[in-house]
């Protein structure tokens, strides 16, 4: 009876037992990201429509921050110069990315073995576009989210390393 002893108590672990913290924590970021671009792309799917791009761009213009008064302006031509139209595309791409890092996160918090390697690939394939913002147009925030991306990446690589080792031996 004592050789049925579970992993936990006779020190053997099991590779489900291997970080699963770690994985969870990824999978509530890649939901974040997911709740965020879908948000993203209601919003440029309703600025479709004329008339509430032309409601967004009148109520920035009349919107009194005297803080970021540049920053507001720049918006407000941004939009227009984007126009109604390009917003469909900005939806789409959003629709996208929240397809991808939906299926990241719901893999990793499933932890599924492809869904380390997808993350891995599918975060790693941004880090070199991440780190040219960041020499481009330095800000924090992006330096943040490309450590945070390096670090994901690095983290999951050795955690599918190591339960492949585990699954051979």
């Amino acid at each position: 009876m004592s050789d049925t002893k579970p992993a936990s108590v006779s020190g053997e672990t099991t590779p489900e037992a291997h970080h699963p913290a770690g994985l969870r924590i990824i999978a509530v970021y890649k939901a974040v990201k997911t709740v965020g671009l879908l948000i993203i792309a209601f919003a440029a799917f309703h600025l479709d429509q004329e008339q509430s791009f032309r409601s967004l761009v009148r109520w920035l213009e009349h919107l009194q921050l005297t803080e970021s008064n540049n920053i507001r302006w720049s918006l407000v031509h941004v939009l227009e110069d984007m126009g109604p139209g390009r917003f469909v595309a900005v939806g789409l791409v959003a629709l996208g990315y929240a397809a991808i890092f939906a299926t990241e996160g719901i893999g990793l918090w499933l932890r599924k073995y492809w869904a380390e390697w997808f993350t891995v690939i599918a975060t790693g394939s941004l880090v070199p576009v991440e780190i040219y913002e960041c020499v481009v147009r330095f800000g924090f925030l992006k330096l943040a989210i490309l450590v945070a991306n390096v670090l994901i990446v690095i983290y999951l690589v050795r955690m599918a390393l190591r339960d492949r080792g585990h699954a051979h031996a």
